[in-house]
């Protein structure tokens, strides 16, 4: 009886070749994730300067810092652009009230220094 471990015989073995062609290849993809990444960061900073600015006007105005009515448009309207652009919209709808509950967040603390 033979103690061998089955192989395939029409699997090759990759190559040194192959390993450096899907190093540079896995380089080449997450050097462009990294800089998406980047860009989804200074897109939320500048969106975030902007719900400030929102939440300034609140204050200065008495206005709640919440808006149902704008969340939910906000919502549905991210979902459409999701499906279109073949993203989970349940995912992106889960970032969106991610993003509205730390906005809101903001414009409370706003409001509380203008009282």
């Amino acid at each position: 009886m033979s103690d061998s471990t089955p192989t395939s015989a029409s699997t090759p073995a990759p190559s040194r070749a192959t390993d450096a062609a899907v190093r540079a290849e896995l380089t080449r993809l997450r050097d462009s994730i990294d800089n998406i990444d980047a860009a989804v960061v200074h897109m939320l900073a500048e969106r975030f300067k902007c719900t400030q600015q929102v939440g300034v006007l609140k204050a200065e105005h008495q206005l709640p810092p919440a808006d149902p009515a704008r969340e939910a448009r906000q919502i549905a309207r991210l979902r459409e652009l999701a499906e279109s652009a073949k993203l989970d919209p349940a995912f992106a709808e889960k970032l969106l009230n991610f993003i509205i509950a730390e906005v809101i967040r903001h414009h409370e603390t706003i409001a509380d220094g203008t009282r």
